[in-house]
């Protein structure tokens, strides 16, 4: 046996590495007994980060307590594996797990135990941190990563093993891509940290459990988390087909594009399309007057700036025909996003495919403070809306087609039940176009589509947070205008102001935190208070959408899920039965929240491809 020591807030723990039999049986008899006093903290050590690719290992699998750790060489085969696989499998304790996703999806990709047993064992300590403070250290708060979490809750002088493992590697000549895989199996230092992040865990989860007693967050919002983080690591697990042919294709066109728009900038003196300084100078020799600044005083052009001088809309990218179209402009927009698309996107997906022909978006069901979801490699919740060439390269499975069933302006509804707006809860439930609705006490019933796009993007900056600059640049109206139909639109739906006014009160009064309908508590920045509503709106949109995957897991429909993306949800199910199970996943997303019917529309093309949904012919 192996063992290392180390000393956690004044405590001597014990690291120990068997390497025998005799040493397994002494692990066995701990287990037993420390399975009968609570639960075990688990932890892998893995070749990456990508989990389906044909070189991913696992190497080893720690267990431990608050005093002691085990790590367990996985790599070794035999007895070692034996000896891990009778704890999860056989004794099947209470678990801890930081970031229990990841070790779920590890252990059943590699060890062949499905999430299924391990989700039901589990308490993550890192969703428990999230609840109590989602903030990262640079927006102000403690952090969720293990690292940060026990220098404040255990110990201020706790090891960061993932920063100081790196350093290690770089004395071994190794990188921070390589040395996960390239250490020495036997390396004390990658041992003793192995085993001192389930000690870290085991002594944090009493102190999270307490302080979420403490703070009122209700335990039943815990295990709704838990349920959720199942939900999508099933989904991540199952992943999509791609269709690497049509990929390759697309990536050679998007290079091709990317040049092609590139070329047509240098004609205006920018040789390089990322360069802001050479874009600024030649947009201001065009006669461009370029007004914004960024915080350290640089002027100004980003994406929405080079869209509004484009003429292009922020989400569709559709000509808003108000002004005429600047050609530099325009060239690198088209230029940037077709590069971007190709790495991100493109190459992302022939990288990350799987011996199967899958791809497995990761996906993270508590990135945002409010607790919107996200997807990562590849970023898909970034594509525009409009897109279908990036969403063709992603397929239904053999014999299935492709469903979308989107929420039926679901932020716009939880504003109007959170706020108890009367006249939009009136319209809503007599089933009219809000949007159009909106425009019609704003302008009168003679409104245009210039007068609906304004009064829908003042709605949309009442739930995410965006001013009348912002809503000016996004819809091509004049400053002036904009403010007229903000002031317009808090005079005929008065409910919402005073909400904002009352929840940023209560929130004053709570340290600067507002707590949700769900009990999820979000702190404000002190100088963004006023983003309260923004808050509230999103946070429960995202828990009506996290109710509605439930619902569908409760009807055994979890299985075909393939993204939840924004307010939609993806899903691969049997053509012949396409639109049965369409009206299924309808029902399972149609709720009622404060008297406000929550609707949603599936909408299937009976083809394969995502992008079918969006106007692709495949």
């Amino acid at each position: 046996m192996k063992t290392y020591r180390h000393e956690i807030a004044g405590d001597v723990v014990t690291v120990n590495i068997p390497q025998t039999y005799e040493d397994l049986d002494s692990f066995r008899a701990w287990a037993e007994w420390a399975a009968a006093r609570g639960p075990i903290a688990l932890d892998t050590e893995t070749t990456g980060l990508d989990i389906y690719s044909e070189t991913f290992g696992l190497r080893t699998v720690q267990f431990g307590d608050a005093f002691t750790a085990w790590v367990i060489h996985w790599e070794r085969g035999g007895y070692f594996q034996e000896f891990a696989l009778w704890l999860l499998r056989k004794l099947r304790p209470r678990l801890l797990i930081h970031n229990a996703s990841y070790d779920w999806l590890v252990l059943n990709q590699r060890a062949g135990i499905p999430l299924e047993d391990l989700a039901p064992l589990t308490r993550d300590t890192k969703i428990m941190a999230t609840l109590i403070d989602p903030r990262q250290p640079q927006e102000g708060g403690i952090g969720t990563g293990l690292k940060p979490l026990s220098g404040h809750w255990i110990d201020p002088s706790a090891p960061d093993t993932q920063g100081d493992l790196t350093a290690e590697f770089r004395s071994l000549g190794l990188t921070k891509e390589t040395g996960w895989r390239g250490i020495g199996l036997d390396h004390p230092t990658y041992n003793l940290y192995a085993g001192l992040d389930v000690i870290l865990t085991a002594r944090l989860y009493p102190i999270l459990f307490a302080e979420l007693s403490r703070l009122g967050v209700r335990p039943m919002l815990l295990d709704y988390e838990h349920e959720i983080a199942r939900i999508c690591a099933t989904m991540q697990r199952t992943g999509m087909v791609l269709d690497s042919d049509y990929c390759r294709k697309m990536d050679t066109r998007l290079s091709e594009e990317s040049e092609r728009y590139a070329r047509k900038a240098r004609r205006y003196g920018v040789e390089n399309v990322n360069s802001t300084a050479q874009i600024a100078e030649a947009l201001t020799a065009m006669g461009e007057e370029l007004t914004e600044r960024t915080d350290s005083g640089n002027v100004k052009v980003d994406k929405s700036v080079l869209l509004a001088l484009a003429d292009l809309d922020l989400h569709s990218w559709e000509p808003l025909g108000t002004r005429s179209p600047n050609p530099l402009a325009d060239a690198v927009v088209r230029s940037k996003r077709a590069g971007k698309w190709r790495k991100a996107y493109v190459q992302t997906f022939l990288e990350t495919v799987d011996t199967m022909g899958r791809v497995h978006p990761m996906l993270n069901p508590l990135q945002a403070r409010t607790g919107r979801m996200s997807i990562t490699r590849p970023a898909l919740q970034t594509l525009p809306s409009s897109d279908q060439m990036v969403r063709r390269a992603l397929l239904a499975d053999e014999g299935h087609v492709m469903v979308s069933c989107d929420f039926d302006a679901v932020e716009m509804r939880v504003l109007a039940a959170l706020a108890d707006v009367k006249r939009m809860k009136s319209a809503i439930t007599d089933g009219m176009d809000l949007h159009d609705f909106t425009a019609s006490l704003v302008y009168g019933p003679g409104f245009t589509k210039q007068h609906r796009k304004i009064c829908k993007g003042v709605g949309f900056g009442k739930v995410y947070g965006g001013g009348a600059q912002t809503i000016s640049r996004q819809t091509g109206a004049g400053l002036r205008e904009v403010q007229g139909a903000i002031a317009t639109y808090d005079r005929v739906y008065p409910e919402i102001k005073r909400f904002a006014s009352r929840q940023e009160r209560i929130a004053r009064g709570n340290g600067l935190v507002t707590v949700t309908l769900t009990g999820r508590r979000l702190p404000l920045d002190r100088h963004r208070a006023y983003a309260v509503t923004n808050y509230q709106v999103q946070s429960a949109a995202r828990d009506v959408l996290g109710q509605a995957l439930i619902n569908m897991d409760e009807k055994g429909l979890t299985p075909l899920l393939r993204l939840p993306i924004h307010d939609e949800v993806l899903a691969s199910v049997p053509a012949r039965e396409a639109d049965d199970y369409a009206r299924e996943i309808e029902r399972c997303m149609t709720m009622t929240l404060g008297g406000v019917p929550i609707t949603a529309g599936a909408e299937t093309k009976h083809l394969r491809s995502w992008g079918s949904l969006y106007g692709a012919d495949y």
